[in-house]
This record gives C-alpha cells, sequence and structure tokens, in this order.
C-alpha cells in the first residue's frame, strides 16, 4: 500500500515549498496529471495561497463546497490541482502555470478566464464502433467522429463547468507556444517550424531564437489567455 505523504527533500523541484522547515508533505491523488505537474489542494489551500493554517481548516473550507476544479465541486484535500487547471474558491479563480523557474504557480485570474482552460492533445486512438478517442494531458478522454479533427500537439479549449470543447488552437507555424519544460520553461514564443524525426529521437520545434522538444510545447491562443509574468 503506498504512502499519502512525502519526504519534503524528495518532493518534485517544480513544487514552490521550502524543503527543510518540515519532514512530510502530503502526496497527490493518482489522477490525469503526473506529480512533477500538480500539487494537492490541500497543499495549495495551505502553503501556497495562504488561505488555511493548517489541513484541518483547509478541510473544513472544502466541506462547504465552495472550492472547485475546473468548474466542479471538489472536497477532496489530496485531489491533484496541476498545470492549466482553474482552482475557485468563493468569489476567487486561479490557473496552475509553470514559472520561468519551474515551479508551478497558482496565479489569480479573471471570472472570464476561468470559464476555460486549454488542454493539450497528447495522442489519439480508435475504439469500438470507429470512433476515435482524443487524450488530453490532464487525464481526460473525448471521443470524436472525425479522427483527422485533431492532432496531437494540438490544443483544445474546454468550456467549464460544462466540459465541452470550444475551440481549437492547431500546433503550426505561427502559432504561440508556452513552454512547459527545458532551459526556456514559462516562456513564449511564436513557432517557426516542426521537425517529425524518423526515428526513436524527439520531434523538435524551431522557434526564432532556439530550438526544444515537442513534449515541451503548449499552443496557446495568445500571451493574454495565461496569467504570465510581466515583462520587464
Amino acid at each position: 500500500m503506498s504512502s499519502s505523504h512525502m519526504k519534503r527533500l524528495t518532493m518534485p523541484r517544480s513544487w514552490p515549498l521550502t524543503r527543510k522547515t518540515d519532514i512530510w508533505v502530503q502526496k497527490p491523488n493518482p489522477g490525469g496529471h503526473s506529480d512533477e505537474m500538480c500539487m494537492p489542494l490541500g497543499v495549495i489551500l495551505r502553503d501556497v495561497l495562504d488561505l488555511a493554517h493548517n489541513l484541518r481548516e483547509a478541510k473544513r473550507m472544502l466541506a462547504t463546497r465552495q472550492v472547485l476544479v475546473d468548474g466542479r465541486i471538489e472536497t477532496d484535500l489530496g485531489r491533484g490541482v496541476g498545470l492549466m487547471d482553474v482552482l475557485t474558491v468563493g468569489e476567487d479563480s486561479f490557473r496552475c502555470i509553470l514559472d520561468v523557474n519551474g515551479k508551478l504557480r497558482y496565479r489569480s485570474i479573471s471570472d472570464k478566464a476561468a470559464a476555460s482552460k486549454l488542454c493539450r492533445v497528447m495522442g489519439k486512438s480508435t475504439i469500438t464502433d470507429g470512433k476515435t478517442q482524443i487524450h488530453l494531458h490532464d487525464g481526460r478522454n473525448i471521443l470524436v467522429s472525425d479522427a483527422k479533427l485533431y492532432d496531437s500537439g494540438d490544443t483544445l479549449v474546454i468550456s467549464l463547468p460544462d466540459q465541452s470543447v470550444a475551440g481549437h488552437h492547431p500546433f503550426s507555424k505561427g502559432a504561440t507556444a508556452y513552454l512547459t519544460g527545458g532551459s526556456h520553461i514559462g516562456i513564449t514564443a511564436k513557432v517557426v517550424s516542426r521537425d517529425i524525426k524518423r526515428s526513436s529521437k524527439p520531434n523538435e520545434v524551431q522557434f526564432p531564437d532556439f530550438g526544444t522538444v515537442a513534449d515541451y510545447v503548449f499552443i496557446i491562443g495568445a500571451d493574454k489567455d495565461l496569467p504570465l509574468e510581466v515583462k520587464a
């Protein structure tokens, strides 16, 4: 049986928490995000947003049913809230992003921005009745009748709270990309070209001043779609 906690010294580097003030920290429950790309809800409320003094207070907050993740009421302290997820606490909403240091940040957003989220297409597969299942980065799957409608690397705009597809950003030349890994993590840039490798090597994407692997590229509509740091 796996533990629900881990030592702070071994927690993911993406978590913006101190490592030596306490010994233990809660682990996120298994879900759509990897441990590196999400944090448990109780820890976010207590240590990141400073909305609770301890996990007991965080649990009371969840019991009021005023805390939502992606537009749905959440009562589980261990629920992982990860990249691009929308966390709503009462009247305030926050979106999870990665900053330029690779740390997970939960930045305040407007009610309009909280009405949708971006999901990267990780792959697709054919299932019963010839339908195509699209696999998204947050663990969700959607069914479409046309296999050519979306490609891997594209981004879908998911409407909240109804969870329907409201838009589509294709992975193409000139698209705005948000980088979620590598030495340029947390910045945006315009795609110049996409190099598909016919081997075991990862596909690469070229930008005006640098290149990176395709797995680090998250297509967005525009810089204003995310609560990024203001450039000086």
